[in-house]
């Protein structure tokens, strides 16, 4: 313990180092941080899904920073500092957890989710689905807001229902298509049947974010591979047809 409070009191010492003494540190404010804290946290749950441990290390000191760069600008103004921001955090987390430090027995990970949404509706959310970020990208929302609302009981029983749902929310689609409807009816439909897909797949405990972007990095290392191939036999890939990249895409499928 010892040496992670050094090692923390190290990084807060830098950060007033260069807050105090580095011309773009001191420039730096909450909102000019902002987007910067978003692509640090995508970094981040790009070095996870691929189970770098060096460079989610690397990453969770990044944002580390972050945080204690933000406390560091909000104690200029004397609104909070980090203690105020870890032991606000501290009794959060005591609080949502009466099972751990109060006398609530829970049977499962699913009692204590319940449990949790309860609370945070007692601590004055007006909305169990209050705490979504309105910023959050639309796939890792609809998961949110699906596992709020299961947490205070709208949910589907069984997966197979929510499986009905699916095929249902996919035929309506089909029907819209099919009677070449304005686009804002073809959107409205196909955004029911993602939402519903994602729904599914929390239903058989796969994280629709995670499946999407190993697919999407699946398909770069094929499209890469087609690329790297047809050069190598000096061929333009807009010169080839469909048959002949589908050569090279079905050899890259092996690999």
């Amino acid at each position: 313990m010892n040496d992670k409070l050094k090692a923390f009191e190290r990084l807060l010492k830098i950060m007033d180092e260069l807050r105090e003494q580095c011309p773009w540190d001191k420039k730096q404010t909450l909102e000019s941080l902002r987007h910067l804290t978003i692509e640090e946290t995508y970094e981040l749950a790009d070095s996870i899904l691929e189970k770098d441990m060096g460079k989610i290390k690397k990453e969770l000191g990044d944002l580390m920073l972050h945080i204690v760069f933000y406390a560091r600008i909000a104690s200029e103004t004397k609104d909070f500092d980090i203690a105020d921001v870890m032991n606000s955090l501290c009794e959060k987390l005591i609080h949502r957890h009466p099972h751990i430090y109060g006398d609530v027995k829970v049977k499962d990970e699913q009692q204590v989710k319940e449990n949790w949404e309860k609370l945070k509706l007692k601590e004055g959310s007006g909305s169990v689905l209050g705490g979504v970020p309105v910023s959050l990208p639309s796939l890792v929302k609809a998961s949110r807001i699906q596992e709020k609302a299961r947490a205070v009981g709208f949910d589907w029983e069984k997966p197979e229902q929510v499986w009905e749902k699916v095929q249902e929310e996919l035929g309506e689609f089909k029907e819209e298509v099919d009677s070449k409807s304005p686009k804002e009816k073809l959107e409205g439909e196909f955004g029911d049947l993602l939402f519903s897909l994602i729904n599914y797949a929390r239903f058989i405990d796969i994280n629709p974010e995670d499946a999407l972007e190993k697919t999407n990095k699946k398909f770069i290392k094929r499209f890469q591979y087609l690329e790297s191939e047809a050069a190598k036999a000096g061929k333009q890939l807009s010169d080839m047809s469909l048959e002949e990249m589908d050569v090279y895409w079905n050899k890259a499928k092996e690999l």
